[in-house]
């Protein structure tokens, strides 16, 4: 298994994490949403939200995983009581827990019934994200599976009312799995590696 930039993680990515500040991280993360979410246009919502500058990004420092519900649990509250001109949508970002794609599965379950706790089922969805994000039915390397892989463990707090006025302005939303499918085959690992490497 390799990591975003082509690397195999295991002995690579905990060094790279442990040298890296809040600023690199959200870097690193932002890199990924303009090279790849963005510029290869795997979400064709993504950069009207981008660019005006409404998404909050957070890295969280929790020692273990009922800290990192907690800042969830802050993150739910903000979003639920902030309007969406100042924050249309949250990344909270984690560069050491949940290396393991199963664990962090796992954990987002934990993070959806935290929405419900909330009272924001119906106003708040969690997507996901992860450097070794696997698809159910695929392979490891499956290419598709990088529609998913950010370069850190990552919940998407999305907004459902600005999910339902997407696909209102976007009418075949339902095609972007397949249509980000046939972009991913297209590049192929050596054009996804080469996304990352510097000029």
């Amino acid at each position: 298994m390799r990591d975003i930039n082509g690397r195999n993680p295991s002995s690579q990515q905990p060094q790279r994490i442990a040298a890296m500040n809040d600023e690199a991280i959200i870097a690193a993360t932002r890199q990924w949403i303009e090279k790849a979410v963005i510029g290869l246009n795997l979400c064709p919502f993504a950069k009207a939200i981008y660019v005006k500058d409404q998404v909050r990004f957070v890295v969280s420092h929790a020692r273990h995983l009922d800290g990192l519900l907690e800042d969830l649990d802050r993150e739910l509250e903000l979003i639920g009581s902030t309007d969406q001109d100042a924050i249309e949508t949250t990344l909270l970002i984690h560069p050491e827990l949940l290396p393991d794609f199963l664990d962090f599965n796992d954990f987002v379950q934990l993070a959806e019934s935290a929405v419900g706790e909330h009272d924001l089922d119906g106003v708040i969805q969690i997507a996901s994200f992860h450097p070794r994000f696997q698809f159910e039915g695929t392979e490891p390397d499956d290419i598709s599976n990088f529609s998913n892989r950010a370069p850190f463990p990552t919940l998407h707090l999305l907004r459902e009312e600005s999910i339902d006025r997407a696909v209102e302005a976007f009418p075949d939303a339902e095609s972007v799995y397949e249509r980000n499918i046939e972009t991913l085959g297209a590049l192929g690992h050596e054009g996804w590696r080469a996304l990352w490497r510097e000029p």
